[in-house]
């Protein structure tokens, strides 16, 4: 049991850091969508971030996700395999016995509180980092950016230090109410999916799924649990966005009210396009880089110990 505790957390981050890279700029337009200005769809947001920052710009604020993926990846994958397995040891007395639906939604669940108590800050310190060249318009007040080639933050320990010693703790997790109402019932929508569609497109007799089928049941189970959170998403990008130049909102509530007040209902569904799109990509290299690695590694260890 504990190799495999192992294997899972290494597995994790394989699959974090592939999922990274490869929807890092999908996100850089997701969040610009759904917390910046003036961009109308997700075509002209592209080519206004094309146009004004180059390809770069699609790729600000990853190093500090990719950095800290070894944490919150792998983390959230090794909690939700390990109790997956500690449930069927309690119900079943055998951890390797295929898990029932009830706990997949409580090992689902778990993983939810881990990712938003890890992945708050990480998110914050990425938006900071994404939002931090556009200007603030509300009302009369019209904010641009510091003098050119001089950004609010400097990199990502610099926005982390400097968001910790202007708002304290608080700052840091800053949407983490939000987060937590997005990866709860998102993770709930990622991993039962995920293990439904594999299962149900996996040829009989196959011991375990191919490759083409875990890019695929990952990347609909993204599709899905993405698509699915992009309200509390949008609630979430705003609260975290908030406070380069002003502090907007008070909190997950009044960001919902204010967001509605002004923008009306379809707000929250703001980026859904991107989120849905990015979703099966994303998780599809997730699952991929897990799967395999975990099935590499375990493969080793029988041949290390026949």
């Amino acid at each position: 049991m504990g190799s495999l505790q192992l294997q899972d957390f290494a597995a994790g981050w394989v699959g974090g850091a592939a999922s990274v890279v490869v929807g890092h700029p999908l996100d850089t337009i997701k969040t610009r969508l759904q917390a910046g200005q003036g961009y109308g769809n997700t075509l002209n947001c592209v080519l206004t971030v094309y146009r004004n920052e180059s390809v770069a710009g699609f790729f600000k604020g990853m190093s500090f996700p990719l950095a800290s993926i070894a944490v919150y990846s792998s983390v959230v994958f090794g909690v939700f395999s390990n109790t997956q397995r500690l449930l069927s040891q309690l119900r079943h007395g055998d951890p390797s016995r295929t898990p029932e639906l009830a706990d997949m939604a409580l090992a689902s669940t778990v993983a939810g509180f881990v990712s938003a108590a890890i992945g708050t800050p990480v998110d914050l310190v990425k938006i900071r980092l994404q939002m931090q060249t556009q200007p603030y318009i509300e009302a009369n007040i019209k904010l641009k950016p510091t003098v050119p080639g001089f950004p609010v933050y400097r990199g990502p320990i610099h926005c982390f230090r400097t968001v910790l010693q202007k708002e304290g703790i608080a700052g840091i997790y800053r949407g983490a109410g939000a987060m937590l109402l997005r990866d709860v019932p998102g993770y709930c929508l990622y991993f039962i999916p995920y293990t439904f569609f594999c299962g149900w497109i996996t040829p009989d007799g196959c011991i375990s799924p191919n490759p083409s089928s875990i890019w695929l049941a990952g990347g609909v189970a993204g599709a899905i649990s993405w698509g699915t959170a992009t309200p509390m998403d949008v609630v979430k990008s705003r609260l975290q966005a908030d406070g380069v130049y002003l502090n907007k909102y008070k909190g997950t509530l009044d960001c919902i009210l204010q967001s509605y007040q002004n923008e009306g209902l379809k707000v929250f569904f703001r980026g859904i396009t991107v989120n849905t799109v990015r979703g099966f990509p994303v998780s599809s290299a997730m699952f991929l880089g897990y799967e395999l690695s975990l099935k590499a590694m375990k493969r080793d260890q029988t041949e290390t110990n026949p």
